[in-house]
């Protein structure tokens, strides 16, 4: 195959996103902490995912407009750092060959090497032994081939081979790899997004594992967030997707004034465009009308409008529809959006000054598009973003890039940073005074998790079996024990020293208010300078999350 257009490398990206679907979970056990948020394989699967969909539904002839496609759905749909760098990788992919019909050997390497470059450069800090490192040497591997080699396959399977014997060295470079005894995650969910092309580029099936579709993965994961909410609080009530194709003779076409029309009609709302085609996202109560804005730029080549208050009954098994509520989202000028698991730990943001809280961290990171969705909701004209998680990091930075407002992230990992972050928060200061404040101020907290090991291994000689509680001190495996009593002393005697002041113990569903105050006392008898604050955060994997000030 001497050329690629862009129906063929439409063919390719299904493969490879369903090559990766079938094997997310594989991906996810590769993680080195056997912790249970090890999603890896979930976060590349439903960004890759995103990035299929959009690529069905806009493939043309045109592999630049292809690409472009599979770009924009990745971008909103990347979830965690894996994810936003795979969404990275085919972004610089489709900016290199975004004007070109057809591309030959040459420019299919150079697309991947293009687009290694994209991903270094969104990284700040790039490690080696990871994705990137299997992404660059496979791309390094394709553009040396492509010289002397005009077909794409072959340059393909180059490229692919490249992968997976860059793969295989990744422990050598990341010596906690070799200790556990695993390849990088990342590395791993990219060598089956390439593995697809290859056997779509040839013509080979994949071993089908199981019968589940792509939209049978979407539906899933809409369904699953619908647990952390009522019906009754759905406001506008008709999930509306439209798209339009932009045509000559019709209304004079501009992003900015479409979406301004819209906005009226609902929430949610996102509009993405290119030359030929609009596409919308809106939470409305007046799906007609949007239909009927859209027609005035051209004509309606898909329509899908869903009853989400009916779909939400359905899905927590309610048996009585709902009325539409008056209850509205408060607006704010200047707003803290932030990320927490657990309704307790939800509550406690906001009573300190979240001014909006996207239910999300571990085994769930909430996609670039969740976040510019959360933003555009709220309504403000600045607004800070705290993701209290750093496997959301990148895609709330990618979100910024996506917002037509002020907007700066405060780089929080976990919840106490982010609640040192916010207490630090002058609502008089610029956005970027506020970033630098409220990241120093979250540079002086400790963090400490009580969680359960999913795996037996060893890591930084501490010898893990399944089931134990795991002691973790500043994101550091400390203890491995089957009382989770033991864990969590041993975190308090790890973190807490003569400069601590204040103890912040928030239990959670795993533990009971006995067994947090049983570990208050303990706090109080060994510690008595310390001032201890419990709370009750709700939230699922950690039986605790301790802050120490």
């Amino acid at each position: 195959m001497q050329s690629l257009n862009g129906i063929k490398f439409a063919e390719m990206v299904q493969m490879g996103a369903h090559h990766l679907f079938q094997n997310a979970n594989y991906v996810d056990s590769l993680n080195v902490f056997p912790v249970p948020d090890g999603d890896t394989g979930t976060n590349m699967n439903l960004s890759m995912t995103s990035g299929a969909k959009e690529t069905e539904l806009s493939a043309s002839e045109h592999i630049g407009k292809t690409a472009q496609a599979l770009s924009k759905g990745l971008l909103m749909g990347a979830r965690g750092n894996s994810g936003v760098i795979l969404s990275q990788l085919f972004r610089g992919f489709g900016k290199a060959i975004e004007k070109e019909e057809t591309i030959d050997a040459k420019g299919f390497a150079g697309a991947f090497q293009a687009g290694v470059d994209t991903a270094y450069k969104a990284v700040m800090k790039p490690v080696e032994g990871t994705i990137l490192t299997v992404a660059r040497e496979a791309a390094q591997k394709g553009v040396e081939v492509a010289e002397t080699e005009n077909d794409i396959i072959t340059v393909m399977e180059a490229f692919t081979a490249e992968a997976q014997a860059s793969l295989e060295r990744t422990p050598e470079l990341l010596p906690v790899l070799k200790e556990v005894g695993v390849v990088d995650s990342g590395g791993q969910g990219l060598l089956f997004v390439y593995e697809g092309f290859l056997a779509s580029l040839k013509g080979e099936p994949l071993p089908q594992k199981n019968e589940a579709t792509l939209d049978d993965l979407i539906n899933a994961e809409h369904h699953r967030a619908q647990d952390f909410m009522n019906t009754a609080d759905i406001e506008f009530g008709y999930c509306t997707e439209i798209m339009v194709r932009l045509e000559n003779g019709k209304e004079p076409f501009s992003e900015e004034q479409f979406r301004n029309e819209l906005n009226p009609l609902g929430d949610s709302l996102l509009v993405i465009s290119d030359e030929e085609i609009a596409k919308v996202h809106i939470h409305s109560e007046q799906p007609g009308a949007v239909l009927a804005m859209g027609q005035k730029y051209g004509s309606l080549i898909k329509i899908k409008v869903d009853n989400m208050r009916e779909q939400h009954s359905a899905i927590v098994g309610e048996d009585h529809k709902v009325p539409s509520p008056a209850k509205k989202v408060e607006k704010h000028p200047y707003a803290i959006v932030t990320i927490a698991m657990g309704e307790g730990v939800a509550e406690l943001l906001r009573s300190i000054g979240a001014s909006y809280v996207i239910e999300g961290g571990q085994t769930m990171n909430p996609s670039t598009e969740d976040i510019v969705k959360a933003v555009q909701e709220i309504g403000a004209e600045k607004v800070l973003i705290l993701p209290n998680n750093k496997n959301i990091v990148m895609a709330a930075e990618q979100a910024v890039e996506l917002l037509d407002i002020e907007a700066a992230v405060v780089p929080t990992k976990t919840i106490p940073q982010g609640m040192a972050a916010i207490l630090s928060f002058n609502p008089e200061a610029a956005v970027e005074m506020n970033q630098a404040t409220m990241t120093e101020a979250f540079a002086n907290v400790k963090t400490g998790q009580v969680t359960y090991a999913v795996r037996d291994t060893s890591i930084d000689g501490v010898e893990i079996h399944k089931d134990d509680f795991m002691a973790l001190a500043e994101g550091k495996i400390v203890l491995s024990t089957p009382a989770l009593k033991d864990a969590a002393e041993k975190v308090i005697t790890d973190l807490v020293d003569e400069d601590a002041e204040i103890v912040t113990v928030i239990y959670g569903e795993d533990t009971t208010e006995e067994n947090a105050s049983a570990l208050v006392k303990f706090i109080e008898e060994h510690y008595p300078e310390v001032e201890v604050e419990l709370f009750n955060g709700k939230q699922g994997l950690y039986p605790y999350i301790i802050s120490v000030e």
